[in-house]
């Protein structure tokens, strides 16, 4: 499966060919995801899926005379996901010590306290898909936040619509959830009644990634060809699906190392495959641990891109100490830096104030998860401040689509996304450095801002170079 190969380069008419593609594999990217979705949530006749709507519906009201607001956080505490909620610990603390969940907040007249409870998905579809029907139907939340990647926010989207509890969703390609939830991102005009998200998409990543192949291109002038790395899962199809229009659009020429399974551990004719079309742009999104097996046997192979721009892999400094050397210099996105003038929402703290917490509290360099797990409850605030009880399911989720405000992430505003309740935010991208001081102090790899083209207000603080693998 690992070298299953489907090669297009030259295409004769490109534009028209790569729609067609994005076509059918949204279609199959919808389908898949709602099927791993539908499997962990619904057991037994559909009777017994009906009298656990119906209870939901009386949760609604019975809850309606309680104090307290109740929300569950789902995250990849463990698993090949981990990385992405490294920094959760530590952003629950600084949350809960704001005034608005210590002292808690005040609704239609009312006091109400707030409780947050953590469960950890395990990198898996289908835990993740059974804690947050757990969450709806036994804790009886009132909103249920998730964080980082299909795998975990595709199933608690599609639970939380099934059982009528809000839901805000982060760290995941826009189009990935969309399609996840059953919508078209082709067309986006579809709105999920209890369901919304903020993160970015093919847009974004296209327009963070490909200036950098730009200006690595003019200097040393490399053939405008890249491979795609793109595993048969939800990131996978969707950038199979979406990223290659857009370097195509920008004159560069597609070879793809087909739909693998992520876990395989040969690629050897993939690799050969690349070497072949002299593909001098790398470009992926499978799990961490794949793409560190991938790129071993790459170098061993001498395969060496020029520019490796990577998704969903070495965004953080834990998966980048597995590679060593060998991640010098590899690009990725970063959705949040310190280096950017936004600030919190809930208490006034700026960005380069909580990264350098962070840094005093675990000696480790900045994180970008940060930012992006902040916000969800920063979001969460809003949308509750805004309801006339917190309790009603349906008034919370329509405030969630509503919601346009500025914070750790910057300005997010739901109702100008690209498909209904969805906000974007705007990434930047960043070469992963040794050996180099930020925020007062050195550590042994440092993801330093290289390309600001989404977000002209992030300072840049490296130069972007050729990979030197």
């Amino acid at each position: 499966m690992a070298d299953q190969q489907d090669h297009t380069s030259g295409r004769t008419d490109a534009s028209r060919a790569g729609e067609l593609d994005r076509r059918s594999m949204l279609k199959l990217l919808g389908a898949g995801v709602l099927g791993v979705g539908g499997a962990g949530l619904v057991s037994g006749s559909a009777s017994a899926s009906s009298s656990r709507l119906r209870s939901t519906r009386q949760t609604r009201i019975s809850a309606a005379g309680s104090s307290t607001i109740k929300i569950g956080y789902i995250t990849p505490r463990t698993g090949p996901l981990a990385g992405f909620s490294e920094s959760d610990p530590f952003i629950l603390g600084k949350v809960r010590r704001t005034a608005q969940f210590s002292r808690g907040l005040k609704i239609g007249g009312k006091h109400y306290s707030v409780r947050i409870k953590v469960i950890d998905s395990q990198s898996t579809p289908n835990r993740a898909a059974q804690v947050a029907q757990q969450l709806a139907l036994s804790t009886k939340v009132d909103l249920i936040l998730v964080s980082s990647a299909p795998e975990t926010t595709n199933p608690v989207a599609a639970a939380a619509e099934q059982y009528h509890v809000p839901c805000l969703a982060t760290v995941v390609p826009w189009e990935s959830w969309y399609a996840g939830l059953g919508g078209d991102p082709l067309k986006p005009t579809k709105s999920f009644e209890y369901c919304a998200m903020f993160f970015f998409g093919m847009k974004e990543f296209a327009e963070t990634f490909l200036p950098m192949w730009e200006r690595i291109q003019k200097k040393t002038h490399a053939d405008k060809v890249f491979a795609g790395m793109y595993p048969n899962d939800a990131d996978g199809n969707a950038f199979r699906a979406g990223f290659p229009h857009y370097a195509e659009a920008a004159g560069y020429k597609f070879v793809t190392g087909g739909a693998f399974t992520d876990g395989t551990t040969t690629y050897s004719s993939m690799i050969a495959d690349f070497k072949s079309h002299n593909c001098a742009f790398f470009q992926n999104c499978p799990l961490p641990p794949t793409f560190n097996t991938f790129w071993k046997q790459a170098i061993t192979r001498d395969y060496k891109p020029v520019l490796a721009t990577v998704a969903k892999v070495l965004l953080f400094p834990s998966t980048v100490d597995a590679l060593g050397k060998l991640a010098t210099n590899i690009a990725t996105d970063a959705w949040w830096t310190p280096f950017t003038p936004h600030k919190s929402s809930l208490d006034g703290e700026t960005a380069r104030e909580l990264a350098s917490q962070w840094q005093h509290a675990t000696g480790n360099v900045w994180w970008q998860s940060l930012g992006s797990t902040y916000s969800l409850f920063e979001v969460a605030v809003e949308a509750f401040s805004s309801v006339s009880t917190p309790h009603d399911h349906r008034e919370v989720a329509a405030a969630l689509h509503k919601v346009n405000y500025t914070g750790m992430c910057g300005t997010i505003d739901f109702a100008k996304g690209p498909a209904p309740g969805v906000g974007i935010i705007y990434p930047v991208g960043v070469q992963w450095k040794p050996d180099l001081e930020v925020l007062g102090k050195k550590f042994p790899w440092v993801p330093a801002v290289v390309d600001n083209s989404l977000a002209k207000e992030t300072k840049l603080t490296g130069s972007l170079v050729a990979g030197t693998y």
